[in-house]
């Protein structure tokens, strides 16, 4: 399972940063360890009695799936930052594209679309400010507020199966419709 983000304390609270935050809140909630590796940062978890790898890579962004091959006999499970829902937004989806998202370009260049996903939404930029400097920008409270809720979609996603997930974190977004 993949958070993806950017390395290093510049980029620690920035809104492209939201699939590293939770996959440290899920280290965090299960007793994961963080240990370097080649490309990568990774901490090996129980959830109900399955053994998972987060990992974290260290290749910048735009270059995540260079990093993710080491992990491509596993089933992946990414978490990432998403524009195109309202901050604070979780949705979970299985395949797709990369909708203008460069690290999920490189992941599904490397890796291929049929991955299951959990999007924390960061909200489109307001007007006047460039989409490079929005996403790397500090992490506003919604957004913030929104990394349990995603945690607690990837443990969904684990413990119960994608569809599950998607039934229970998608269906509250389209009653507020």
């Amino acid at each position: 399972m993949a958070g993806l983000g950017n390395p290093g304390r510049r980029y620690a609270n920035t809104r492209h940063n939201a699939g590293y935050m939770v996959v440290d809140e899920l280290a965090a909630r299960h007793g994961g360890a963080w240990r370097r590796r080649k490309r990568a940062e990774e901490a090996e978890i129980r959830l109900n009695g399955v053994s998972v790898v987060l990992v974290k890579p260290t290749t910048f962004m735009n270059d995540s799936g260079r990093a993710l091959v080491a992990y491509s006999g596993d089933r992946l499970l990414v978490v990432h930052d998403d524009l195109d829902l309202p901050a604070g937004a979780v949705r979970v989806k299985v395949g797709g594209g990369a909708g203008g998202h460069n690290g999920l370009r490189s992941v599904i260049g490397n890796l291929g679309p049929e991955f299951v996903r959990v999007r924390v939404g960061i909200g489109r930029p307001p007007e006047g400010v460039e989409v490079i400097d929005y996403v790397l920008g500090r992490m506003d409270g919604t957004v913030r507020e929104a990394v349990p809720r995603a945690t607690d979609a990837v443990e969904v996603v684990v413990e119960e199966g994608a569809e599950a997930a998607m039934n229970r974190f998608n269906a509250r977004s389209r009653a507020s419709r």
